[in-house]
Protein backbone atom coordinates (compact mmCIF):
# COMPACT_ATOMS: atom_id res chain seq x y z
CA UNK A 1 0.00 0.00 0.00
CA UNK A 2 1.46 3.49 -0.85
CA UNK A 3 2.33 5.74 1.80
CA UNK A 4 0.23 8.62 1.81
CA UNK A 5 2.05 12.17 1.54
CA UNK A 6 2.32 13.94 4.84
CA UNK A 7 -0.33 16.22 5.81
CA UNK A 8 -0.72 19.81 4.15
CA UNK A 9 3.01 19.68 2.67
CA UNK A 10 2.29 22.84 1.27
CA UNK A 11 2.81 24.53 4.07
CA UNK A 12 6.36 23.44 4.72
CA UNK A 13 8.50 26.53 3.56
CA UNK A 14 6.50 29.00 5.73
CA UNK A 15 6.51 26.30 8.94
CA UNK A 16 10.38 25.72 8.28
CA UNK A 17 11.03 29.61 7.94
CA UNK A 18 9.10 30.47 10.97
CA UNK A 19 10.91 27.56 13.29
CA UNK A 20 14.51 29.02 12.13
CA UNK A 21 12.92 32.55 12.89
CA UNK A 22 11.80 31.34 16.43
CA UNK A 23 15.79 29.72 17.23
CA UNK A 24 17.06 33.18 15.58
CA UNK A 25 15.09 35.19 17.86
CA UNK A 26 16.08 32.77 21.19
CA UNK A 27 19.70 32.71 19.55
CA UNK A 28 20.12 36.81 19.81
CA UNK A 29 18.14 36.95 23.23
CA UNK A 30 20.86 34.34 25.02
CA UNK A 31 24.23 34.72 23.07
CA UNK A 32 24.29 38.71 21.13
CA UNK A 33 24.38 42.36 22.36
CA UNK A 34 25.64 45.60 21.28
CA UNK A 35 28.86 46.80 22.12
CA UNK A 36 28.51 49.46 25.13
CA UNK A 37 28.60 53.23 24.44
CA UNK A 38 33.20 54.42 24.36
CA UNK A 39 33.35 55.98 27.74
CA UNK A 40 36.31 58.28 26.15
CA UNK A 41 35.24 61.07 23.63
CA UNK A 42 38.46 60.36 21.39
CA UNK A 43 37.29 56.51 20.81
CA UNK A 44 33.75 58.00 20.72
CA UNK A 45 34.94 59.75 17.52
CA UNK A 46 36.89 57.18 15.82
CA UNK A 47 33.90 55.07 16.04
CA UNK A 48 31.62 57.25 14.49
CA UNK A 49 34.50 57.97 11.50
CA UNK A 50 34.83 54.38 10.67
CA UNK A 51 30.86 54.39 10.77
CA UNK A 52 30.22 57.35 8.29
CA UNK A 53 32.99 56.07 6.21
CA UNK A 54 31.40 52.20 6.19
CA UNK A 55 27.85 52.90 5.61
CA UNK A 56 27.69 54.50 2.44
CA UNK A 57 29.39 51.67 1.01
CA UNK A 58 27.07 49.35 2.77
CA UNK A 59 23.98 50.84 1.09
CA UNK A 60 25.57 50.44 -2.06
CA UNK A 61 25.64 46.89 -1.50
CA UNK A 62 22.18 46.51 -0.15
CA UNK A 63 21.29 47.87 -3.60
CA UNK A 64 22.94 45.62 -5.86
CA UNK A 65 21.98 42.73 -4.18
CA UNK A 66 18.27 43.58 -3.30
CA UNK A 67 17.45 45.23 -6.49
CA UNK A 68 20.19 45.04 -9.18
CA UNK A 69 20.87 41.13 -8.76
CA UNK A 70 17.46 40.19 -8.22
CA UNK A 71 16.40 42.18 -11.32
CA UNK A 72 19.06 40.54 -13.36
CA UNK A 73 17.93 37.16 -12.83
CA UNK A 74 14.29 38.56 -13.94
CA UNK A 75 15.26 38.05 -17.86
CA UNK A 76 12.79 34.78 -17.69
CA UNK A 77 9.52 35.97 -18.40
CA UNK A 78 7.11 34.33 -16.12
CA UNK A 79 9.34 33.92 -13.32
CA UNK A 80 10.24 37.92 -12.68
CA UNK A 81 8.01 37.48 -9.44
CA UNK A 82 9.38 34.33 -7.77
CA UNK A 83 13.05 35.74 -8.91
CA UNK A 84 13.03 38.72 -7.60
CA UNK A 85 11.32 37.15 -4.07
CA UNK A 86 13.83 34.10 -3.52
CA UNK A 87 16.47 36.59 -4.39
CA UNK A 88 15.08 38.50 -1.29
CA UNK A 89 14.01 35.72 1.17
CA UNK A 90 17.33 34.25 0.03
CA UNK A 91 19.72 37.21 1.22
CA UNK A 92 17.32 37.73 4.58
CA UNK A 93 17.62 34.61 5.36
CA UNK A 94 21.57 33.52 4.36
CA UNK A 95 22.26 36.80 6.36
CA UNK A 96 20.81 36.01 9.59
CA UNK A 97 22.43 32.18 9.34
CA UNK A 98 25.82 33.94 8.72
CA UNK A 99 25.37 36.05 11.63
CA UNK A 100 24.38 33.04 13.73
CA UNK A 101 27.65 31.21 12.76
CA UNK A 102 29.96 33.97 13.44
CA UNK A 103 28.22 34.25 16.23
CA UNK A 104 28.49 30.86 17.72
CA UNK A 105 32.67 31.31 16.89
CA UNK A 106 32.57 34.41 18.30
CA UNK A 107 30.75 32.90 21.66
CA UNK A 108 33.43 29.89 22.18
CA UNK A 109 35.96 31.65 22.10
CA UNK A 110 35.60 35.41 23.64
CA UNK A 111 31.85 34.73 25.28
CA UNK A 112 29.52 36.93 24.48
CA UNK A 113 29.14 37.86 20.62
CA UNK A 114 29.08 41.61 20.33
CA UNK A 115 27.04 42.86 17.01
CA UNK A 116 28.53 45.67 14.66
CA UNK A 117 27.86 47.14 10.98
CA UNK A 118 30.92 45.04 10.40
CA UNK A 119 29.87 41.89 11.33
CA UNK A 120 26.56 42.29 9.37
CA UNK A 121 28.95 43.25 5.94
CA UNK A 122 30.67 40.17 6.45
CA UNK A 123 27.25 38.18 6.50
CA UNK A 124 25.93 39.88 3.79
CA UNK A 125 29.12 38.47 1.70
CA UNK A 126 28.37 35.11 2.39
CA UNK A 127 25.00 35.66 1.32
CA UNK A 128 26.14 36.85 -2.02
CA UNK A 129 27.76 33.62 -2.55
CA UNK A 130 24.21 31.76 -2.11
CA UNK A 131 22.76 34.65 -4.81
CA UNK A 132 25.17 33.72 -7.09
CA UNK A 133 25.16 29.88 -6.78
CA UNK A 134 21.52 29.61 -6.88
CA UNK A 135 21.62 30.66 -10.72
CA UNK A 136 22.91 27.73 -11.73
CA UNK A 137 19.56 26.08 -10.71
CA UNK A 138 17.39 28.51 -11.12
CA UNK A 139 13.24 27.66 -12.10
CA UNK A 140 14.16 23.79 -12.09
CA UNK A 141 14.28 23.92 -7.90
CA UNK A 142 11.80 24.61 -4.90
CA UNK A 143 12.67 27.27 -2.55
CA UNK A 144 12.84 24.72 -0.39
CA UNK A 145 15.50 23.44 -1.83
CA UNK A 146 17.37 26.69 -2.02
CA UNK A 147 17.07 27.23 1.55
CA UNK A 148 18.73 24.24 2.33
CA UNK A 149 21.29 25.02 0.07
CA UNK A 150 21.54 28.61 1.56
CA UNK A 151 22.15 26.58 4.82
CA UNK A 152 25.02 24.64 3.50
CA UNK A 153 26.29 26.94 1.22
CA UNK A 154 27.08 29.89 3.72
CA UNK A 155 28.86 27.26 6.46
CA UNK A 156 31.16 25.91 3.50
CA UNK A 157 32.04 29.71 2.83
CA UNK A 158 33.19 30.94 6.21
CA UNK A 159 35.33 27.78 6.45
CA UNK A 160 36.68 28.48 2.91
CA UNK A 161 37.60 31.91 3.56
CA UNK A 162 39.05 31.31 6.68
CA UNK A 163 41.38 28.87 4.77
CA UNK A 164 42.38 30.97 1.66
CA UNK A 165 42.61 34.43 3.63
CA UNK A 166 43.39 33.65 6.90
CA UNK A 167 45.46 30.37 6.52
CA UNK A 168 47.33 31.11 2.91
CA UNK A 169 47.30 34.45 3.58
CA UNK A 170 45.68 35.06 -0.78
CA UNK A 171 45.23 38.86 -1.50
CA UNK A 172 41.66 39.14 -2.20
CA UNK A 173 40.53 41.92 -1.22
CA UNK A 174 37.10 42.17 -3.64
CA UNK A 175 36.11 38.42 -3.19
CA UNK A 176 37.14 37.50 -6.31
CA UNK A 177 38.32 33.84 -5.78
CA UNK A 178 36.63 33.69 -2.16
CA UNK A 179 33.57 34.33 -3.34
CA UNK A 180 32.90 34.71 -6.80
CA UNK A 181 34.90 31.37 -7.96
CA UNK A 182 33.74 29.87 -4.87
CA UNK A 183 29.92 30.72 -5.40
CA UNK A 184 30.27 29.70 -9.19
CA UNK A 185 31.76 26.20 -8.79
CA UNK A 186 29.30 25.47 -5.82
CA UNK A 187 26.09 25.92 -7.45
CA UNK A 188 27.78 24.00 -10.99
CA UNK A 189 28.55 21.28 -8.35
CA UNK A 190 24.94 21.40 -6.63
CA UNK A 191 23.38 21.44 -10.50
CA UNK A 192 25.35 18.38 -11.18
CA UNK A 193 24.14 16.18 -7.98
CA UNK A 194 20.57 17.65 -8.76
CA UNK A 195 20.28 17.14 -12.56
CA UNK A 196 22.76 13.97 -12.73
CA UNK A 197 23.24 12.82 -16.36
CA UNK A 198 20.05 13.61 -17.67
CA UNK A 199 20.10 16.71 -19.71
CA UNK A 200 17.20 19.04 -18.80
CA UNK A 201 14.76 19.44 -21.99
CA UNK A 202 14.66 22.99 -23.42
CA UNK A 203 11.61 24.63 -21.75
CA UNK A 204 8.87 26.98 -23.56
CA UNK A 205 9.57 29.16 -20.66
CA UNK A 206 12.75 29.78 -20.58
CA UNK A 207 13.06 31.80 -23.77
CA UNK A 208 13.46 35.50 -23.07
CA UNK A 209 10.82 38.64 -24.13
CA UNK A 210 11.93 41.88 -24.94
CA UNK A 211 10.33 42.81 -21.53
CA UNK A 212 12.16 40.44 -19.49
CA UNK A 213 15.45 41.19 -21.09
CA UNK A 214 14.66 44.67 -20.13
CA UNK A 215 14.01 44.56 -16.67
CA UNK A 216 17.37 42.49 -16.67
CA UNK A 217 19.34 44.92 -18.23
CA UNK A 218 17.95 47.19 -15.82
CA UNK A 219 19.36 45.21 -12.96
CA UNK A 220 22.74 45.11 -14.88
CA UNK A 221 22.90 48.78 -15.05
CA UNK A 222 22.41 48.86 -11.23
CA UNK A 223 24.91 46.48 -9.93
CA UNK A 224 27.83 48.37 -12.80
CA UNK A 225 26.95 51.85 -10.70
CA UNK A 226 27.15 50.07 -7.77
CA UNK A 227 30.14 47.63 -8.10
CA UNK A 228 33.37 49.86 -6.94
CA UNK A 229 31.43 50.14 -3.44
CA UNK A 230 31.33 46.31 -3.34
CA UNK A 231 34.71 45.91 -4.09
CA UNK A 232 36.55 48.72 -2.12
CA UNK A 233 34.45 48.25 1.33
CA UNK A 234 37.23 46.25 2.93
CA UNK A 235 39.57 48.42 1.66
CA UNK A 236 41.79 50.24 3.47
CA UNK A 237 40.37 53.92 3.64
CA UNK A 238 42.89 56.31 1.99
CA UNK A 239 45.18 55.42 -0.74
CA UNK A 240 44.13 51.64 -1.37
CA UNK A 241 40.86 52.49 -1.46
CA UNK A 242 41.04 55.04 -3.75
CA UNK A 243 42.77 52.73 -5.81
CA UNK A 244 40.20 50.03 -5.58
CA UNK A 245 37.87 52.42 -6.61
CA UNK A 246 39.63 53.63 -9.81
CA UNK A 247 40.56 50.16 -11.02
CA UNK A 248 37.05 48.90 -10.59
CA UNK A 249 35.71 52.12 -12.46
CA UNK A 250 38.47 51.20 -15.12
CA UNK A 251 37.90 47.90 -15.43
CA UNK A 252 34.12 47.63 -15.75
CA UNK A 253 34.06 50.34 -18.36
CA UNK A 254 36.58 48.55 -20.84
CA UNK A 255 34.53 45.05 -19.95
CA UNK A 256 31.32 47.50 -21.28
CA UNK A 257 32.99 48.65 -24.46
CA UNK A 258 34.19 45.05 -25.26
CA UNK A 259 31.19 43.32 -24.44
CA UNK A 260 29.61 45.16 -27.50
CA UNK A 261 32.66 44.53 -29.42
CA UNK A 262 32.87 40.73 -29.02
CA UNK A 263 28.90 40.10 -28.90
CA UNK A 264 28.58 42.05 -32.26
CA UNK A 265 31.47 40.34 -33.77
CA UNK A 266 30.47 37.02 -32.88
CA UNK A 267 26.70 37.42 -34.31
CA UNK A 268 26.64 37.27 -37.89
CA UNK A 269 24.38 39.99 -38.10
CA UNK A 270 26.33 42.22 -36.26
CA UNK A 271 23.74 42.43 -33.97
CA UNK A 272 24.04 42.68 -30.21
CA UNK A 273 23.06 39.26 -27.75
CA UNK A 274 21.19 40.86 -24.69
CA UNK A 275 22.64 37.74 -22.37
CA UNK A 276 26.30 39.16 -23.51
CA UNK A 277 25.21 42.70 -22.40
CA UNK A 278 23.99 41.72 -19.21
CA UNK A 279 26.62 39.85 -17.92
CA UNK A 280 29.57 40.87 -19.95
CA UNK A 281 29.11 44.22 -18.90
CA UNK A 282 30.10 43.09 -15.09
CA UNK A 283 32.91 40.79 -15.96
CA UNK A 284 35.84 43.41 -15.61
CA UNK A 285 34.46 44.09 -11.91
CA UNK A 286 34.65 40.49 -10.98
CA UNK A 287 38.21 39.65 -12.50
CA UNK A 288 39.41 43.01 -10.75
CA UNK A 289 38.46 42.40 -7.04
CA UNK A 290 41.79 40.38 -6.47
CA UNK A 291 43.88 42.77 -7.82
CA UNK A 292 42.53 46.57 -7.15
CA UNK A 293 43.78 47.44 -3.88
CA UNK A 294 47.34 47.11 -5.61
CA UNK A 295 49.91 49.64 -7.55
CA UNK A 296 48.92 48.04 -10.64
CA UNK A 297 48.99 50.57 -13.68
CA UNK A 298 45.63 52.05 -15.08
CA UNK A 299 46.72 50.21 -17.71
CA UNK A 300 46.34 46.86 -16.50
CA UNK A 301 43.20 47.51 -15.27
CA UNK A 302 41.89 48.32 -18.72
CA UNK A 303 43.32 45.13 -19.95
CA UNK A 304 41.62 42.92 -17.44
CA UNK A 305 38.03 44.40 -17.97
CA UNK A 306 38.68 43.89 -22.01
CA UNK A 307 40.33 39.94 -21.14
CA UNK A 308 37.41 39.16 -18.98
CA UNK A 309 34.69 40.54 -21.02
CA UNK A 310 36.06 38.42 -23.85
CA UNK A 311 36.36 35.57 -21.82
CA UNK A 312 32.52 35.83 -20.70
CA UNK A 313 31.24 36.29 -23.80
CA UNK A 314 33.02 33.30 -25.72
CA UNK A 315 32.03 31.36 -22.49
CA UNK A 316 28.40 32.19 -23.54
CA UNK A 317 29.11 31.21 -27.12
CA UNK A 318 30.71 28.22 -27.16
CA UNK A 319 31.42 27.08 -23.64
CA UNK A 320 28.33 27.08 -21.90
CA UNK A 321 26.80 24.36 -24.69
CA UNK A 322 30.15 21.87 -24.98
CA UNK A 323 29.76 21.54 -21.12
CA UNK A 324 25.95 20.66 -22.02
CA UNK A 325 26.78 18.35 -24.57
CA UNK A 326 29.77 17.09 -22.77
CA UNK A 327 28.96 16.92 -18.92
CA UNK A 328 25.39 17.39 -19.25
CA UNK A 329 26.49 20.34 -16.89
CA UNK A 330 22.90 22.66 -16.34
CA UNK A 331 24.17 26.60 -15.78
CA UNK A 332 20.86 28.27 -15.95
CA UNK A 333 22.23 31.59 -15.57
CA UNK A 334 25.74 31.20 -17.26
CA UNK A 335 27.58 31.57 -13.66
CA UNK A 336 30.36 30.31 -14.95
CA UNK A 337 30.84 32.67 -17.94
CA UNK A 338 30.15 35.96 -15.42
CA UNK A 339 31.92 34.43 -11.92
CA UNK A 340 33.87 31.14 -13.00
CA UNK A 341 35.80 32.44 -15.85
CA UNK A 342 36.21 35.73 -15.40
CA UNK A 343 37.45 34.93 -11.56
CA UNK A 344 40.26 32.53 -12.62
CA UNK A 345 41.29 35.33 -15.02
CA UNK A 346 41.07 37.41 -11.60
CA UNK A 347 43.13 35.30 -9.21
CA UNK A 348 45.86 34.24 -12.12
CA UNK A 349 46.03 38.31 -12.45
CA UNK A 350 46.53 38.33 -8.90
CA UNK A 351 49.60 36.11 -9.10
CA UNK A 352 51.45 37.69 -12.02
CA UNK A 353 50.93 41.21 -9.78
CA UNK A 354 53.01 40.16 -7.14
CA UNK A 355 55.47 38.56 -9.28
CA UNK A 356 56.37 41.53 -10.98
CA UNK A 357 55.08 44.68 -8.55
CA UNK A 358 58.23 46.59 -7.29
CA UNK A 359 59.20 45.64 -3.92
CA UNK A 360 56.08 45.17 -1.37
CA UNK A 361 53.75 47.20 -3.72
CA UNK A 362 51.48 44.55 -3.74
CA UNK A 363 51.20 44.07 -0.16
CA UNK A 364 47.79 43.83 0.59
CA UNK A 365 46.06 46.42 2.63
CA UNK A 366 43.96 44.69 4.67
CA UNK A 367 40.93 46.91 6.92
CA UNK A 368 39.92 46.54 10.03
CA UNK A 369 36.38 45.84 8.58
CA UNK A 370 37.69 42.87 7.38
CA UNK A 371 36.33 39.62 9.04
CA UNK A 372 39.69 37.97 8.65
CA UNK A 373 42.43 39.92 8.07
CA UNK A 374 46.00 39.12 7.69
CA UNK A 375 48.69 36.69 10.15
CA UNK A 376 51.46 38.44 11.58
CA UNK A 377 53.48 35.93 9.52
CA UNK A 378 52.13 37.05 6.36
CA UNK A 379 53.89 40.26 6.91
CA UNK A 380 56.87 40.61 4.74
CA UNK A 381 56.46 37.28 2.58
CA UNK A 382 58.79 36.90 -0.56
CA UNK A 383 56.68 37.29 -3.93
CA UNK A 384 57.52 34.24 -5.18
CA UNK A 385 55.95 32.62 -2.33
CA UNK A 386 52.51 34.89 -2.41
CA UNK A 387 52.10 34.22 -6.12
CA UNK A 388 51.76 30.76 -4.97
CA UNK A 389 49.70 31.22 -2.21
CA UNK A 390 47.30 32.64 -4.80
CA UNK A 391 47.17 29.96 -6.76
CA UNK A 392 46.63 27.64 -3.66
CA UNK A 393 43.88 29.88 -3.16
CA UNK A 394 42.27 29.43 -6.58
CA UNK A 395 42.89 25.85 -6.34
CA UNK A 396 41.38 25.56 -2.82
CA UNK A 397 38.13 27.20 -3.84
CA UNK A 398 37.45 25.40 -6.80
CA UNK A 399 38.41 22.05 -4.96
CA UNK A 400 36.28 22.92 -1.72
CA UNK A 401 33.56 24.31 -3.61
CA UNK A 402 32.68 21.71 -5.94
CA UNK A 403 32.84 19.18 -3.37
CA UNK A 404 30.76 20.97 -1.07
CA UNK A 405 28.46 21.54 -3.70
CA UNK A 406 27.92 17.61 -5.00
CA UNK A 407 27.77 17.15 -1.13
CA UNK A 408 24.51 19.50 -1.03
CA UNK A 409 22.64 18.95 -4.37
CA UNK A 410 22.80 15.10 -2.95
CA UNK A 411 20.60 16.55 0.00
CA UNK A 412 18.49 17.47 -2.54
CA UNK A 413 17.34 14.84 -4.18
CA UNK A 414 15.47 13.82 -0.93
CA UNK A 415 11.69 13.16 -1.62
CA UNK A 416 10.96 15.84 1.04
CA UNK A 417 12.25 18.55 -1.34
CA UNK A 418 10.91 17.31 -4.77
CA UNK A 419 11.43 19.97 -6.99
CA UNK A 420 8.53 21.52 -9.15
CA UNK A 421 7.70 19.35 -11.89
CA UNK A 422 8.49 19.82 -15.26
CA UNK A 423 5.04 21.95 -16.22
CA UNK A 424 5.65 23.91 -13.23
CA UNK A 425 8.75 24.95 -13.88
CA UNK A 426 9.95 28.73 -14.53
CA UNK A 427 6.12 29.52 -13.73
CA UNK A 428 5.18 32.04 -10.80
CA UNK A 429 2.31 30.27 -10.63
CA UNK A 430 3.63 27.69 -8.59
CA UNK A 431 4.45 30.14 -5.79
CA UNK A 432 1.66 33.33 -6.33
CA UNK A 433 -1.71 33.35 -6.82
CA UNK A 434 -2.73 35.26 -9.67
CA UNK A 435 -5.81 37.83 -9.34
CA UNK A 436 -8.32 35.46 -10.32
CA UNK A 437 -7.53 32.77 -7.82
CA UNK A 438 -7.58 35.81 -5.37
CA UNK A 439 -10.76 36.01 -6.02
CA UNK A 440 -11.85 33.16 -5.94
CA UNK A 441 -9.63 31.16 -3.69
CA UNK A 442 -11.76 27.63 -4.25
CA UNK A 443 -11.20 28.04 -7.65
CA UNK A 444 -7.76 26.21 -7.15
CA UNK A 445 -8.50 23.71 -4.94
CA UNK A 446 -11.11 22.48 -7.92
CA UNK A 447 -8.83 22.26 -11.05
CA UNK A 448 -6.64 19.60 -11.25
CA UNK A 449 -3.39 22.10 -11.90
CA UNK A 450 -4.26 23.40 -8.56
CA UNK A 451 -4.79 20.30 -6.69
CA UNK A 452 -0.91 18.85 -8.51
CA UNK A 453 0.82 21.75 -7.79
CA UNK A 454 -0.29 21.26 -3.46
CA UNK A 455 1.07 18.07 -3.96
CA UNK A 456 4.37 18.75 -5.12
CA UNK A 457 5.69 20.29 -1.52
CA UNK A 458 7.47 23.28 -3.36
Amino acid sequence: MATPPPARPHRLLPLSLGFFQGALLLFFAFFVTYDGPSARLEDASVVANQLYGTFPFFQDIQVMLVVGLGLLLTFLPRYGLSVLTHNFILFNFSTQWALVLQGLLHHFHHGQAHLDLHNVLAAEFAAVTVLISVGAVLGRTSLCQLLVVATSEVAFYLISEWVIITQLGVLDVGGTITIHVFSCYFGLGVSKAVFGAARQPAHPKETPTPHSDLQSLVGMLILWVFWPSFVAVLCQPGDAQHRAILNTLLAMSASAVTTVVASGLLEGDGKLSASHLQNGSLAGGVAIGAVANMAVPPVAALALGSLSAVACVLGFRFLTPLLMRKLTLQDQCGIHNLHGLPGILGAVASAVAVLVAPGDASRSHFSPVSPTGANASQVGRGQGRQALCQAGGLAVAVGASLLAGLLTGTALRLPCLARPPERLCFDDSLYFKSQAQAESPGLCGTTEEGALALKERV
